[in-house]
């Protein structure tokens, strides 16, 4: 089976390099690696990509392989602004906003990307699928070259996240919203159970680099959390053995999301206060501190949770969704899946985009508020409490991004109650699903918009979940057990008391087999 590479080695500040790759004839236990480059200089003298001047030793020395410089690059810059903006900074910097007090964003060298087509990219990234190649194997480091184009293998830290199940939402789409394409990302079947994971991977991979190879005085890695951030922090840190601290909001969480970091040695503080307090907090403390700060505050994240929306579009062989639904709290989510959807298109690999929808707790919906009142003046909340703990932020740091984010996908933002949303979760689970209340949150944003006929019966609509189920069990036997006060719970399913006598058992069989629960269509 043909076979493409790409390898990635030390690429100086002040120069960008180019090189590709011809698909080989892959041979057991040998390595194609280029090399011969071209490369620009920083003085604007720019080389020609011409794809015939590969040379490919399959069997390299050790001194190639470490030494010859990578093609691509990226650097943060100021959000809204392009790759070769007027400021700019090192991904090896340790910096989270602009010098105008903006958002940051991770921008890569488009042009040197743009020397490969679409058909290039889209061959070598399916090549890579399931792979045992390290770190390939990932769904995110599957992408490489459009996540941290510049870290040596050896760094990264990986679990083999992403590459997660596309379910086919068959009898959920017929049984409730009268579709027949209806799809379930479930990111949360990861290692830590959630999609935090997709975008914990880079950063805890680039605090390894900065620790390991440039030795910077990082003394471990903070975030605040509602739960899933603290999750996978703690676990990724822990695979790399770098300290990590947690700030969580003091009874907000499920008792499954606090035992994770417990479990996996974080130095956990429990604050009273919120979410927002606690990001407040954690951003005051890295202010002081070398602490490297996790939340999505810092942009590096978003380029593994960007890998998601590659990954369904994969997954449909490149063709794109009419929509993709997603839930949204700190709203870093939003744009993220934007960004992959928005590379594929620039860099070749599909014709357009989706239409995104970012679905939001009634309890917890600044940025909902904004999109109905025309984008007026964006106004912070106080977010109310909502089973949907995880997207239970009323300041959220990437309003910004969503914003751009909803208005260039001619996007939209729905709510749901929380009678709303649990009631669509025991719908999916009814179906054969197992999912979190935050996707409860995004099956009432596609049952809303299927009412108003704003989604057809026939569009390919693709539904995040964002977090597994088990984290929220909870959740579920309150509901099941009808035991949330004010909420009917319409969907309930209480299991059967009964006598232990044969007797006693056949009556409320037949009772149940007679019944419509016992005809489930």
């Amino acid at each position: 089976m043909a076979s493409s590479w790409l390898l990635h080695h030390p690429l100086s500040s002040n120069s960008a390099v180019s090189r590709k790759f011809s698909p080989v004839a892959a041979q057991p236990g040998k390595r194609p690696v280029l090399v011969s480059i071209s490369c620009s200089s920083s003085s604007g003298i720019s080389s020609t990509y011409d794809p015939s001047q590969l040379v490919v030793d399959t069997q390299p020395s050790e001194a190639i392989r470490r030494e010859a410089p990578r093609p691509f690059a990226a650097k943060y810059v100021p959000f809204g602004s392009d790759f070769n903006s007027g400021e700019s900074y090192s991904l090896d910097e340790i910096v989270y906003r602009s010098s105008s007090g903006d958002l940051l964003d991770v921008q890569h060298d488009m042009e040197a990307l743009k020397s490969f087509s679409g058909a290039y990219w889209r061959d070598l990234f399916d090549s890579r699928v399931g792979g045992t190649a390290w770190p390939y194997g990932s769904g995110v480091w599957s992408k490489k070259e459009w996540v941290l184009p510049e870290i040596d293998p050896e760094d990264i830290v990986s679990a083999f996240e992403g590459n997660s199940n596309l379910f086919w939402a068959e009898r959920f789409g017929k049984k409730f919203v009268d579709m027949n394409d209806l799809w379930v990302k479930h990111c949360g079947i990861s290692h830590t159970g959630s999609f935090k994971d997709l975008g914990m991977t880079v950063l805890v991979s680039q605090v390894n680099r900065l620790r390991r190879r440039l030795n910077r005085p990082v003394v471990g890695v903070g975030c605040a959390s509602t739960g899933d951030t603290s999750a996978a922090l703690s676990a990724y840190c822990a695979a790399a053995g770098i300290p990590s601290i947690v700030f969580l909001p003091a009874d907000k969480i499920s008792m499954a999301q606090l035992v994770q970091p417990i479990a996996n040695g974080a130095f956990v503080i429990s604050i009273d206060t919120d979410f927002d307090g606690c990001m407040k907090l954690i951003r005051e403390v890295t202010a002081e501190l070398p602490i490297y700060l996790a939340n999505s505050l810092n942009s590096l994240r978003l380029e593994g949770q960007k890998t998601a929306a590659i990954e369904i579009l994969q997954q449909f062989d490149w063709e794109v969704p009419d929509w993709v639904i997603i839930p949204g709290g700190n709203l870093g989510n939003i744009y993220a899946f934007y960004k992959g959807f928005q590379m594929c298109k620039e860099l070749g690999l599909v014709g357009r985009t989706p239409r995104l929808v970012c679905a939001q707790s009634a309890n917890a919906n600044p940025l909902y508020r904004h999109y109905v009142s025309d984008w007026t003046d964006f106004k912070p909340i106080k977010a109310n409490k909502t089973f949907a703990s995880a997207i239970q932020i009323g300041d959220p740091v990437s309003i910004d991004r969503a914003v751009y984010a909803i208005k260039n996908s001619d996007g939209i933002v729905e709510e749901a109650t929380e009678a709303e949303l649990m009631d669509a979760m025991a719908m999916a689970d009814s179906t054969g699903m197992f999912v979190c209340p935050h996707t409860g949150v995004a099956l009432v944003a596609l049952m809303k918009l299927r009412r108003r006929g704003v989604i057809r019966p026939g569009d390919r609509t693709v539904v995040v979940s964002t977090a597994h189920g088990l984290k929220f069990t909870q959740a579920k036997i309150d509901y099941h057990s009808k035991e949330i006060e004010g909420m009917p719970c319409r969907f309930a399913n209480p299991p059967v008391s009964v006598r232990a006598d044969f007797g006693s058992v056949m009556d409320v069989l037949m009772k149940h087999l007679e019944s419509d629960g016992g005809r489930q269509q």
